[in-house]
């Protein structure tokens, strides 16, 4: 039994898109760990907490994304077109992948400026007593 082109391209481009999400899963998440801090104001539990749910959230949609445009119909296709194929399938999920990227860091920008806003709102501690 001869093994299809299109089986040969899901074989490359599976593992392809999901070591993908992975590297830039880590990259994202382990870096992200500053800002989470900086948002909760040092509360380390929290800011792990919230880290871990985006970035559980972060492979969900792109694994889930590379699994919905996997089909490729190259049966009676040549090892050229499975080239161009799996470069169309991998190059677009990149794509998809840096906005993703950059989706998140917009949400954690904004989480800073939030958290910056709000403490500035704040009044001053003043360890003082009112009355002596």
């Amino acid at each position: 039994m001869e093994i299809s082109n299109t089986l040969t391209g899901y074989a490359i481009y599976l593992p392809t898109a999901i070591l993908l999400t992975l590297y830039v899963s880590r990259t994202l998440f382990k870096n992200s760990k500053i800002y989470m801090l900086d948002i909760f104001k040092g509360r380390e539990e929290i800011a792990l907490a919230t880290n871990r749910l985006f970035e559980t959230g972060f492979y969900l949609l792109n694994i889930g994304f590379a699994l919905m445009i996997l089909e490729m119909n190259l049966y009676t296709g040549t090892n050229r077109e499975l080239v161009e194929a799996l470069s169309y399938k991998i190059g677009g999920f990149s794509i998809y992948l840096g906005v993703m990227l950059f989706v998140n860091l917009f949400f954690f920008f904004r989480g800073k400026r939030k958290a910056k806003e709000a403490a500035m709102m704040q009044p001053p501690y003043n360890p003082e007593p009112l009355f002596k």
